[in-house]
């Protein structure tokens, strides 16, 4: 559905693949990014961007597999404003059933003079020529005119009426580097539509960055002045301080529907779990005080607001947990719980696993549940997303470890770990605690000089028998690379998750060379 056939939809454009991926630290792999495409089409999303398809081949490949794969929303491509960018993303969106290529190009004269080291008579010609090369593969051509709300708006409306003129049939106004304010990001807009009257025959689009923290509400300003698609991302993740947060503009529109009038397509309840997902497969953590998703959203530690909430929810309370998906806690299995009733509990939760991946998903369970009293739903997400993501590795595993830790003495490790050609590769080595001698002796294990650069600890869930998850963040040789790991013990997870974010950091700079030099993106 459209704008136009419903004045008051608003679609929602998610860009957690694309735009989210960009941040620092952050690895997916085609399998990881397959499993938050197919979350984020159980969430209810319009269009998915999937990936930038000429950054490098295994972006290609994941944009082709989530093209094949993911049924519902419409797929995107990202492509510069140059023809070959343009082919490769048709040919990774060709199998879609619903394709979309968005292409871009800078229209501020600080970009276009020392970025792109042209001239705004260029600028317009390729903006032409890739609107029109975008058109001749796929009907729904989305255009940017890239750090907009920095450029001169006479000149972008020009921009944008060649887009139109050459079938783009969305135009998105990016806010890049998240440096306009609400009623700018008003004015900017509605002079837009002054200058361009076609703006009205095609969908308008927003793109705000967090950079001053008003990605949020720059995009309602957008949504106000008449846009009708907000592009986002999960947990607000992105470049530098990110996106405008998903969950917060989908619950802001439900929330204030009365007020603002705009709906979506989103099902509010598979939000908390998508942001579950993101976290866990990008090792990026949420706030404890993130609106809408943080473990604290709906928490009271005022005695008065306690009180409050126990007489009548709404009183402190403007949104229900249990509409966000908050209250899926719930305890699903126990340790005598057999494989199909683990594969029946997993399937409720949209998680779909059969053979040698059930088998490993069960015996993971089983060893957990020996050592927790209550398996609820969101540990079994983290379990099997865990287990997932082991499948899909294809660099270093950790097979054991020994660990000697005591007040008396430094402590020292031992590691065994599996290399990408399956030898199992020893280390040991000391450090300042039990956790440090596993990181060093990994690097022992591995010849690879990982350098530690963040490292969260955080509890699945309460209690004191909760699993532990753990985010990493190493460095090698200048590129980043990030890793979780899950288990009741902490060490365990730690080491799991070391080993990983080694993996992909080291993947990152072997490719390296392959990979072209990218400019900035919307």
């Amino acid at each position: 559905m459209t704008p136009s056939q419903d004045p008051n939809r608003v679609l929602i454009f998610d860009t957690t693949l694309r735009d989210g991926e960009q941040s620092p630290g952050i690895s997916l792999n085609a399998a990881e990014k397959l499993e938050i495409a197919q979350q984020l089409a159980r969430l209810g999303v319009d269009i998915i961007e999937a990936g930038f398809p000429i950054s490098s081949p295994g972006d290609f490949e994941a944009v082709q597999g989530i093209a094949r794969q993911v049924e519902g929303p419409v797929i995107a491509g990202l492509a510069r404003a140059h023809a070959a960018d343009i082919d490769a993303a048709w040919g990774a969106l060709k199998d879609a059933a619903r394709p979309r290529i968005h292409t871009f190009i800078s229209t501020s004269d600080i970009h276009i003079k020392h970025q792109l080291q042209s001239t705004r008579e260029d600028v317009k010609g390729q903006a032409r020529a890739a609107v029109a090369h975008a058109k001749s593969y796929v009907e729904d051509v989305e255009f940017s005119p890239m750090d907009a709300t920095r450029a001169d708006v006479e000149f972008t409306a020009e921009v944008l009426q060649i887009a139109i003129d050459e079938g783009a049939t969305t135009i998105n106004i990016p806010d890049t580097v998240g440096y306009t304010v609400p009623h700018e990001y008003t004015a900017f807009l509605t002079r837009l539509y002054e200058l361009v009257p076609d703006l009205r025959k095609v969908v308008l689009s927003v793109h705000c960055h967090d950079d001053l923290g008003l990605a949020v509400a720059n995009s309602l300003a957008g949504l106000l002045a008449g846009a009708r698609q907000v592009e986002c991302a999960v947990n607000g993740i992105g470049e530098r301080a990110g996106n405008a947060a998903i969950e917060e503009i989908i619950m802001l529109l439900a929330t204030r529907q009365a007020e603002l009038g705009f709906t979506t397509g989103a099902n509010t309840r598979e939000i908390a779990r998508t942001s579950r997902v993101v976290s866990r497969l990008t090792g990026y953590p949420v706030a404890p005080n993130k609106a809408v998703i943080g473990r604290n959203a709906f928490a009271h530690e005022s005695g008065i607001h306690q009180d409050g909430v126990l007489k009548e929810r709404s009183t402190y309370e403007i949104m229900d947990a249990a509409s966000v998906g908050l209250e899926s806690n719930q305890l699903v299995l126990g340790k005598h719980s057999g494989r199909h009733a683990l594969q029946q509990a997993l399937s409720e939760l949209g998680i779909e696993v059969s053979g040698q991946t059930l088998n490993t998903a069960f015996k993971r369970f089983k060893e957990i549940a020996d050592k927790k009293k209550q398996v609820t739903a969101m540990d079994l997400e983290a379990l099997v997303t865990d287990e997932l993501r082991e499948d899909a590795a294809a660099g270093y595993s950790l097979e054991w470890f020994d660990v000697e830790s005591s007040s008396r003495r430094p402590p020292h490790a031992r590691v065994a770990v599996r290399s990408p050609e399956g030898e199992e590769l020893e280390g040991s080595f000391g450090g300042d605690g039990p956790i440090d001698a596993i990181f060093r002796a990994i690097n022992a294990a591995t010849g690879v000089d990982a350098r530690l650069r963040e490292f969260h600890i955080g509890a699945v869930t309460g209690g004191q028998d909760a699993l532990g998850e753990t985010s990493i963040v190493v460095e090698v040789d200048g590129h980043t690379g990030s890793g979780q790991g899950v288990s009741t013990d902490i060490v365990d997870a730690a080491a799991r998750a070391y080993v990983r974010a080694l993996s992909n950091a080291a993947r990152r700079r072997d490719h390296e060379g392959a990979e072209p030099q990218l400019s900035a993106t919307p």
